[in-house]
């Protein structure tokens, strides 16, 4: 699988939002793996990702506070890639944080997560990618709760919410017992 290196680009800010660097868009034969093992080209990573989906994961966008879907969702379940379908995070690692995104205290699947080191906004931060799709889902601070001291700060365009009932249906039934575990 081919890997793009993302190249910085400052959109600019607004007091209505804030947009984070982006990289160019992909080229035609840009291939992503997905859980199956299949690959999409980028033309049909546009074709089956939302505009805010395909800016987020390809583009290293960044969605607006408080206003995208999961970041006050409180249903028991497992967040999952959006183009790949890699278990990334669980409701069970998930807390209030303040940020207006879905945070974090770890990922459900160490190998599944990616970080680099982000020099933009004229700061360092830690950049958190999926491992299979590449796809960017936000960042690590060490700003989070105990245990671990860790936020996983993630947009939620870049993620697909599975709740613990379709696990099952789903695909991820071996995850089921993480659940179990609580009752």
């Amino acid at each position: 699988m081919k890997r793009i290196t993302a190249a910085a680009v400052i959109l600019g800010l607004s007091a209505a939002s804030l947009w984070l660097p982006t990289r160019p868009a992909l080229a035609g034969d840009q291939e992503h793996q997905t859980k199956k093992g299949t690959e999409m080209s980028d033309e049909e990573l546009r074709e089956r990702l939302t505009p805010e989906q395909y800016h987020v994961t390809q583009e290293n966008g960044t969605e607006r506070a408080f206003q995208n879907e999961y970041w006050n969702n409180h249903r028991a379940g497992i967040y999952v890639d959006v183009v790949s379908g890699e278990p990334l995070f669980s409701s069970l690692d998930k807390f209030e944080s303040g940020s207006g995104w879905p945070s974090f205290t770890q990922p459900l699947e160490t190998e599944n997560i990616v970080e680099k080191k982000d020099r933009s906004w004229f700061t360092v931060r830690t950049e958190v990618r999926s491992a299979n799709a590449d796809s960017h889902l936000g960042h690590v601070f060490d700003d989070g709760p105990a245990p671990n001291g860790l936020r996983y700060c993630v947009n939620s365009a870049a993620l697909r919410f599975i709740p613990v009932e379709d696990l099952e249906e789903e695909g991820y039934g071996e995850l089921l017992e993480l659940f179990d575990e609580g009752k």
